[in-house]
């Protein structure tokens, strides 16, 4: 199972969302990028089970990111992933930068965040990122139904 990083890019109207222990966060109407890990169980595969609770609604939320998936407000655009040994979501994290949600999928790290906000397509500066800490990233667009993604 290939392992390594990866960034979930959403879709979404403004609304407010109950994030399990975060309590209740306003999301403005644009694009978030979710930035995770994929070196665990399962690898990369988790980047694609995101997408699939999202469209799926089939199981209840464990972590900051299921909350927001779970939401219908919210659909998955894309997802960029790279195979890499390295622990890099962190430095992935702080070069994608920018207007995000605090505290949001960052409890087992010092980052400010791992979810950051863009009123536009982040598809190329996302990608951009990647190839600066030298990941080889592949994007998966998601087709949403009733919707151009």
């Amino acid at each position: 199972m290939d392992r390594g990083v990866y960034a979930l890019i959403l879709d979404n109207s403004h609304c407010e969302v109950r994030i399990g222990a975060l309590g209740i966060r306003e999301f403005a109407a644009g694009r978030h990028v979710y930035v995770g890990s994929a070196l665990g169980s399962g690898g990369l595969a988790r980047a694609h089970r995101h997408v699939r609770l999202a469209l799926c609604r089939d199981r209840p939320p464990r972590w900051h990111i299921d909350y927001l998936l779970l939401d219908t407000r919210v659909t998955p655009a894309a997802v960029v992933t790279a195979a890499t040994d390295r622990d890099c979501e962190c430095d992935l994290a702080r070069t994608i930068g920018g207007a995000y949600v605090p505290g949001f999928g960052c409890s087992d790290c010092t980052c400010p965040s791992h979810l950051f906000f863009r009123s536009a397509d982040p598809v190329p500066e996302i990608l951009a990122a990647f190839r600066s800490l030298d990941l080889d990233a592949r994007i998966t667009r998601v087709k949403n139904e009733g919707s151009e993604h």
